[in-house]
């Protein structure tokens, strides 16, 4: 009886089964227990360190930034969807003689864009009676639009016996198709960045949204000119012209563009600019 509670003896004290003998041991195994726990805390802290390590790693994506890319590319497409409004619209420039200039109840307005022109008959009654000009070209009338020629048989258009400069409009055409394609690149490497989880992608991206925001700017300041050149062509009908709500889209758009590439670039840095700049307190006290 003694000898089954008892197994061993140690310096005259008896030692109760499930105790350990030897050192470090103590009772119900619980060193063992012990060294589980923190086996287990071990595997803990291995995998938080195997994630922070894929948090940093150039290629890996947090949702934090992914949320960050996606923001910034809400904003490129904003530019996008102002770039396709303004150049499917003919409202680029708005052209009117003088609104008693033909002796009549109606007058004439035109507006064209980079693919057609329009010319609309508009009731004196209704232009604005302190405006001297005929217009806006948004007052309801007759209307007539013709498509540009300059793009398959390379004829100018003529507009109130004034005649278009062909190549600068065909540069203008060239140059904002070049930007509209050069944002469907940079959506799909965008696109691509977010679905393969891969920052790469975020430089070239930033490079061409910028050049397609440039390009459309650059093409307001070619078409500015070919107006110009146009109201130069011929003086018998004295006109007045304004930049049209089509063109203020395309500015815009290039700003976002710009705006959004500057972003994506920022984004690809291996570093955060702002804390770079403004670090914590407490890294900068340390």
């Amino acid at each position: 009886m003694w000898s089954t509670f008892f197994l061993h003896e140690e310096n005259g004290r008896p030692i109760p089964p499930g105790v350990g003998v030897g050192p470090g041991a103590g009772p119900l195994g619980l060193t063992g227990v012990m060294g589980g726990r923190g086996a287990g805390a071990g595997a803990m802290g291995v995998k938080r360190r195997a994630k922070a390590l894929i948090s940093r790693h150039p290629g890996g994506m947090s949702e934090v930034q992914k949320g960050k890319i996606k923001l910034a590319f809400f904003v490129a497409i904003v530019g996008v969807v102002l770039t396709v409004l303004g150049l499917g619209t003919e409202y680029w420039v708005e052209l009117s003689p003088p609104k008693n200039f033909y002796s009549n109840q109606t007058c004439l307005a035109a507006h064209y864009g980079l693919w057609k022109g329009c010319t609309r008959t508009l009731w004196v009654a209704d232009v604005d009676p302190e405006r001297e000009s005929c217009g806006p070209a948004e007052l309801p009338g007759e209307s007539h639009c013709n498509y540009f020629k300059f793009y398959t048989t390379g004829e100018n258009a003529v507009i109130f016996q004034k005649t278009t400069e062909k190549s600068l409009n065909v540069a203008t055409a060239m140059m904002a198709l070049s930007g509209l394609f050069l944002m469907v690149m940079g959506a799909i490497c965008i696109t691509t960045a977010l679905s393969k989880g891969e920052s790469f992608f975020l430089k070239p991206a930033s490079v061409c949204f910028i050049l397609s925001g440039l390009l459309m700017l650059l093409s307001l300041t070619v078409f500015n000119q070919s107006v110009l050149s146009f109201l130069a062509s011929d003086h018998s009908v004295p006109l007045h012209h304004e930049l049209s709500w089509s063109v203020s889209c395309i500015g815009c758009a290039g700003v976002m563009l710009i705006l959004g590439g500057i972003l994506f670039l920022l984004l690809a840095l291996p570093f955060s600019p702002w804390r770079r700049c403004f670090p914590p307190k407490n890294e900068s006290d340390s």
